[in-house]
């Protein structure tokens, strides 16, 4: 086959014309990039080089590995044979590229090495195959979160045109005789296919030549359209990736509010650069389900318009490809939390993380919401059971308003004393949480788990009416400032009590007191404690001995994963050991573990008024997914919120005659006596 770079065009040599095309491109790339790193560098500064080798793994398993896509198996597998192509097809295009720039350099051309002949052509007829899987799915069967975009058009149009001309050169070259079958059968194929279309071998070269500069010419141009696009998250999303957070649950830094492009962080804006727009946030948020405001994949789309706009501010002249924002400047001076993104938007949020946990780029949703939560809490801007809430947290120290004398009235159904953990040594703290102390409805469940932990002879106690709630609320609230107070008046209590271990009731609790109380287990305020959740101690229990099972639960029961011991903590199979340790059988929901719907109470919006126009409230999506199991009575839970949420839900769907809601420790204790050893001590 000839050499393209020697080849003369309209009087000019080919590797003239190649400089002058590569010239063009990575201009117009180089350019975008700078005014995208500009843009960033307006934001403020976020420190995400931490943990580099456990960065890079999350990149090796979910950009090279797909992992998340592959929750979706058939579009998850369409996706990656088009990326791995893609990674293929870049890695012999600069081949190609460098040979063509420089054609005296003593090396062939990608194309002309037989032995990588064969892994391109198969890799390329398969994702051309699934280029039209995607096609298909993007414009026959659209899912309502897929949008028909003209970039995502120009996208595929692009990639598949990479991929024929390609494909055509292999068919070329086989006419010449260049590529044994075996090692082209893609090639041999065109090859045969040309010649029954009247093509004579004489003119392969002539067929070769067009088909290496169309694929030159396409893999320019698409890399100088990229960064102007929308779906430019074919660049920025292995960032994102990598640049994840790893603190658990991806809380956002600690901030005044963010109301303008300057109030967020760097990572934050780049959300809206990797965002690929695939939708799955939505089909996961109960609340977008359920007919409230909020979209997460529109709240993303918010950023990208912000982003967009500064980066025509940005430019000193509009770009000149599809995909330029002219109108950025009006933008970008309009108030952007407030105009742009609605409160009700902001308000919404149940900070369950289903958004985040189904992300395929990691972008991270809930603290975009949590810092203009802030803005809206600064100003006042709240929905009054949220401010009623916030004064009485302030005030007394719980949600309910009542006196922390009045924290362990519960206790006053027990036959036994509860030691006070501030006065005498104790193995277990039980930081005992609002809604199990106060609410009437949760009561009888922690006086439940008082007398399994007494019977199995756990040295445990609580603090009375110096616990004081733990803040998570507050912070997802967007109130940073008493979340402060609310731990620092906690932290000086637990430093009065002694203890070896920390057990919670609540998930929340579990979550912040875990992971936000001064940096995790192992913290100063903690002094090494380990945090533990209920279910924990109670698996904890019955695999040690501690707990015997002396009469089996003959029932079938599904379990609901609460969202913030699942999805923020990765606590899924303790409960579940309990339960087929009581002798039950288990059926799962459709939506289990990561996955699992949330019950509507996170995020304060437990204490928020519905709004008008909703379809179905998520407790009540999810009571209906429980009754609907076939032979399933109960539906077990391990939070307080959630059994307040879905005995509601029971009420509300009339499904009270079908199923009934059980926290997990009432089943331990009915059922039967645990045997009781002299050692308290449980080891994980």
């Amino acid at each position: 086959m000839p050499d393209p770079g020697l080849s003369a065009y309209l009087g000019l040599p080919g590797w003239l014309l190649l400089w002058i095309l590569a010239a063009v491109a990575f201009s117009l790339f180089g350019r975008r990039v700078v005014h995208i790193v500009r843009v960033l560098r307006r934001a403020r500064p976020e420190n995400r080089w931490e943990q580099i080798p456990r960065r890079l793994w999350y990149a090796l398993t979910n950009v090279f590995g797909q992992k998340r896509l592959l929750e979706e198996p058939a579009i998850g597998v369409a996706h990656l044979l088009i990326f791995w192509a893609f990674v293929f097809f870049a890695t012999s295009f600069f081949w190609n590229l460098l040979r063509g720039l420089f054609p005296f350099l003593p090396v062939p051309y990608a194309d002309e090495v037989t032995w990588m002949a064969l892994p391109m052509e198969v890799l390329g007829v398969l994702a051309l195959v699934a280029l039209l899987v995607a096609a298909a799915r993007r414009y026959v069967f659209t899912p309502p979160s897929l949008e028909r975009t003209r970039d995502a058009t120009i996208v595929l149009c692009l990639i598949g045109l990479l991929l024929v001309t390609f494909l055509g050169g292999q068919g070329s070259r086989a006419m010449s005789g260049e590529h044994a079958g075996a090692w082209s059968p893609a090639g041999a194929r065109l090859g045969r296919a040309f010649s029954g279309l009247g093509i004579e071998p004489a003119s392969a070269a002539a067929l070769y030549l067009g088909m290496w500069w169309a694929h030159m010419a396409t893999v320019l141009g698409f890399l100088a359209y990229l960064p102007y696009s929308k779906h430019a998250h074919l660049l920025f999303a292995p960032f994102g990736v990598l640049f994840t957070s790893l603190r658990p649950g991806g809380m956002a830094p600690e901030s005044e509010g963010a109301a303008r492009l300057e109030d967020f962080t760097w990572r934050q804006l780049f959300n809206a650069l990797s965002c690929a727009e695939c939708g799955r946030c939505d089909r996961a948020c109960p609340v977008h389900a359920s007919g409230f405001a909020l979209s997460p994949k529109e709240l993303v789309h918010h950023f990208k318009e912000l982003v967009a706009g500064a980066l025509a501010v940005s430019a000193p002249a509009k770009p000149a490809l599809p995909g330029s924002d002219p109108g950025g400047d009006a933008r970008e001076k309009a108030s952007f939390v407030g105009d742009v993104v609605r409160r009700e938007e902001v308000w919404a949020c149940t900070t369950c993380m289903a958004c985040m946990a189904r992300c395929p780029v990691f972008n991270e949703h809930i603290p975009l919401i949590i810092e203009m939560r802030r803005h809206f809490v600064s100003r006042g801007d709240m929905d009054v059971g949220v401010k009623d809430v916030l004064v009485n947290l302030g005030r007394y120290g719980n949600s309910f308003g009542k006196s922390a004398r009045a924290r362990a009235g519960w206790t006053a159904g027990l036959d036994f004393p509860i030691k006070d953990a501030r006065k005498e040594p104790v193995e277990w703290l039980w930081i005992v949480g609002d809604y199990a102390s106060y609410d009437p409805r949760v009561q009888g469940v922690t006086r439940a788990a008082a007398r399994v932990f007494q019977r199995a002879g756990l040295d445990f106690g609580i603090l009375y009416e110096g616990e004081q709630n733990a803040g998570n609320d507050a912070r997802r609230l967007g109130e940073e400032g008493l979340f402060g107070l609310l731990r620092e008046k906690n932290l000086k209590t637990l430093e009065k009590a002694r203890f070896e271990k920390i057990v919670t009731t609540d998930p929340h609790t579990y979550h912040v007191v875990k992971h936000e109380y001064g940096g995790g287990n192992g913290s100063r305020e903690l002094r090494g404690a380990e945090v533990l959740h209920v279910a924990e101690v109670l698996d904890l229990l019955l695999r040690s001995g501690r707990l015997s099972v002396e009469s089996p639960v003959d029932a079938t029961v599904t379990y609901h994963d609460p969202c913030y011991l699942g999805r923020y903590n990765g606590v899924y199979e303790p409960p579940r050991r309990v339960l087929r340790a009581l002798g039950m059988r288990l059926v799962e929901m459709g939506r289990n573990r990561d996955e699992a719907y949330c019950c509507g109470a996170g995020g304060g919006r437990i204490w928020m008024e519905d709004v008008p126009g909703i379809r179905e409230r998520p407790a009540e999506n999810r009571i209906r997914e429980a009754a609907g199991l076939r032979g399933v009575s109960t539906l077990v839970v391990s939070c307080p919120k959630d059994l307040v949420m879905f005995q509601d839900a029971l009420k509300t769907t009339q499904l009270e005659g079908s199923l009934v809601v059980k926290d997990l420790v009432e089943l331990v204790e009915s059922a039967g006596a645990p045997v009781v050893r002299s050692d308290s001590y449980v080891h994980a």
